[in-house]
């Protein structure tokens, strides 16, 4: 039995919301403040706590609520916040705690639907209308946002139901419906326990928080019968201490007794106060234990003296064992038992987060065979490295739409995306997760080509900052991840349209023109863009992204050269990427620098043209004949092709001759207008 999807509505950013669930375990990820833990959050509500507040309502939910009680024509449905678990069992399973919320014997459906809602109904609604107006007429300084949320609790109620699965169309059908009365029912199907990102772990002196949790270890286990030699010899030894006590309390607490028998209401007949030793009825690990630890040739260390890294690890390990025990208290444990841990990574360097994630796999199954336990397990994280070491398949990734409603996608769903392209998709797979597994944590991302533009960005994304005072939030503020793709970004066509996260795609207009070899054979070499040859682009990126203006490939370079920048602003339509001033990717090649007239082919004869006197007056020693700047001032192409002997050194050497604030030299007019369009 496992739940197989968790849907959600209202209920803070998870607007309209569902994510997939693996049968082990699921990797969430994310950038900040997408929901993780909201996620975690409304199911803790609805089966533990019982509780919702007012901050829990979903912003547009609350704005749409107003809007609708101020409009006379609106017709009214059910609504609120909703939680609904897709629970799915085989006939390996023990139905006997299911059975009651079967609302059908068919037997090819094998779901049941629980269904948890903060609800509103019509009567209420209309309560809510009244209250309101009248709330206005008296208070008409204060607005629906401050009514709601003094007064939301005495119009909406919880509701808990097992609904039907509409097998024909996958989902659930709330016109069939069982009530559930008793929350012990739920429990008995799900129990979730949850490991916080809030850990009580530092190393203060006055912190031992490994020792209470192994005071808590202690509590768990003691009823186990497999314990019970261990405990009986444990008992025996403190039995034996206690009567040593008592001899010792009896002249300790002497004095005080003496005082106490004083006192006229206490006769000595009627109460005769003494100090005893109950040790082996108290908890005696709780506030007694201490946990050391060894490292090297000292012995005996506080828990305290060692770093946080290892006292998060080694707390989420206790509170794991904890929390597996209390799954199966009294020998009996539910049909699902769900166990979120939030955010490992809290305190620990890399090494540790891939020591984590390739041991708690093993791990949790370890514990589940152990105890005999139907266990699933959702991590959240924001750790690359975590990532980088994970089953690909294991991972959701949640983002945000543009109204701040947040989605979920599960990364093996990408290999339907690309279909027949087996090849790319395996590519992408392992480059994501190996190489740049922290792109799932960009605000945005650019793609470029090589060395010397990722040398030379965050040096660029500085100026364009420096130079634009306006209210934008700046670029080196923002979350961006640069990857290198060489001219290969067209692989990533899918992956991007699929997380939706703003790209600038930074590449090379590549211009060629064709010759006959020596054979007579059609070749075709580089050349630069205004050569009267010149014919074609090399760059099949370039030609996959625009092929909609692109009817004859002889004829590339001359459509690539008048695509003005709007149309560089593409969405995926369908198989084909076509303008749209509100897309998420932008194509930036090169552009004509019109202050000397002339179209760059890469990167370096786009910067040398237009910062000649920068090179100039600075040294550049990967610069082999730089005579030729002033032998051929106009031949930038030639410049580049023939002077510069490493690319990396070159872009290096623009580093250590700039300024502090890289006032000295431009940005090719094709980066600055990318850079421009991402910050916005």
């Amino acid at each position: 039995m496992k739940i197989e999807k968790i849907k959600v509505e209202n209920f803070r950013s998870l607007k309209n919301f569902s994510i997939d669930l693996e049968s082990e375990l699921s990797l969430v990820v994310g950038k900040n403040n997408v929901g993780k833990t909201s996620v975690i959050e409304i199911l803790n509500k609805f089966l533990n706590k019982n509780t919702i507040e007012s901050e829990d309502f979903n912003i547009e939910y609350v704005k749409e609520l107003e809007s609708n009680i101020k409009d006379k024509d609106y017709e009214f449905n059910n609504q609120g916040i909703k939680l609904i678990i897709f629970v799915r069992y085989d006939e390996n399973d023990n139905l006997s705690n299911i059975s009651k919320f079967l609302t059908t014997l068919d037997v090819e459906n094998n779901y049941i639907i629980l269904n948890f809602e903060y609800f509103l109904n019509k009567e209420n609604f209309d309560n809510l209308k009244t209250d309101f107006n009248k709330f206005m007429e008296k208070k008409s300084n204060k607005d629906f946002e401050y009514f709601f949320k003094h007064n939301y609790k005495k119009y909406f109620k919880t509701i808990k139901r097992s609904l039907e699965y509409d097998i024909e169309k996958k989902k659930e059908n709330e016109e069939i419906y069982i009530d559930i009365e008793n929350d012990k029912e739920i429990n008995n199907i799900i129990n979730m326990k949850y490991i916080s990102a809030k850990r009580a772990v530092d190393n203060k002196d006055t912190n031992n928080t490994l020792s209470v949790q192994s005071s808590s270890y202690y509590e768990k286990i003691k009823e186990k019968p497999e314990m019970e030699e261990s405990l009986t010899e444990f008992k025996d030894e403190l039995e034996k201490t206690d009567e040593k006590f008592d001899k010792n309390y009896e002249k300790i607490f002497e004095g005080v007794l003496k005082k106490v028998k004083k006192f006229g209401c206490l006769k000595k007949d009627d109460l005769n106060i003494k100090i005893k030793s109950l040790l082996q009825q108290s908890s005696i690990l709780k506030g007694n234990t201490t946990v050391f630890y060894n490292y090297k040739e000292q012995s005996n260390l506080p828990e305290n003296y060692n770093g946080l890294g290892y006292l998060n690890l080694i707390s989420i390990i206790f509170d794991i064992e904890i929390i597996i025990n209390d799954f199966c208290k009294d020998g009996k444990s539910s049909d699902i038992n769900l166990l979120f841990i939030e955010e490992p990574e809290a305190h620990t360097h890399p090494q540790m987060q891939y020591i984590f994630i390739n041991n708690i796999k093993e791990l949790l199954n370890e514990s589940k065979e152990e105890k005999k336990i139907n266990l699933q397990t959702i991590i959240t994280t924001h750790s690359s490295h975590i990532v980088s070491q994970s089953d690909f398949n294991d991972i959701k990734y949640l983002n945000k739409n543009n109204i701040g409603g947040t989605w979920c996608k599960n990364l093996k769903d990408l290999e339907k995306h690309y279909g027949s392209e087996k090849q790319n998709y395996k590519f992408l797979k392992q480059y994501l997760t190996l190489n740049r597994s922290e792109i799932f944590f960009a605000d945005k991302i650019i793609l470029i080509e090589g060395d010397t533009e990722r040398i030379l960005l965050p040096a660029m994304l500085k100026k364009i900052d420096l130079e634009n005072h306006k209210d934008e939030e700046k670029l080196l503020s923002q979350n961006i991840s640069i990857i290198e793709v060489g001219s290969h970004s067209k692989i990533f066509d899918k992956f991007l349209d699929f997380i939706q996260i703003k790209t600038l795609i930074i590449t090379d207009i590549d211009s060629i023109k064709r010759e006959l070899d020596s054979r007579g054979k059609i070749v075709y070499k580089s050349c630069p863009v205004n050569n009267v040859d010149a014919i074609r682009t090399s760059n099949d990126s370039l030609r996959y992204f625009f092929d909609k203006y692109i009817d004859n490939d002889d004829k590339s370079l001359e459509v690539l050269k008048n695509i003005t920048t709007d149309k560089r602003i593409l969405r995926k339509m369908g198989e084909k990427w076509e303008k749209d001033i509100n897309g998420l990717v932008m194509v930036q090649y090169q552009l004509k620098e019109d202050i000397v007239n002339y179209y760059p082919r890469s990167f370096e004869d786009a910067f040398i043209c237009i910062n000649q006197e920068f090179i100039k007056q600075n040294e550049f020693e990967s610069l082999k004949d730089k005579d030729i700047i002033e032998k051929s001032p106009d031949d930038f192409y030639q410049i580049a092709q023939k002077c510069i002997d490493s690319k990396p050194s070159f872009a290096i050497e623009i580093l250590l001759n700039s300024d502090e604030n890289y006032t000295n030299w431009n940005i090719p007019s094709y980066i600055e207008e990318g850079l421009k369009w991402l910050k916005q």
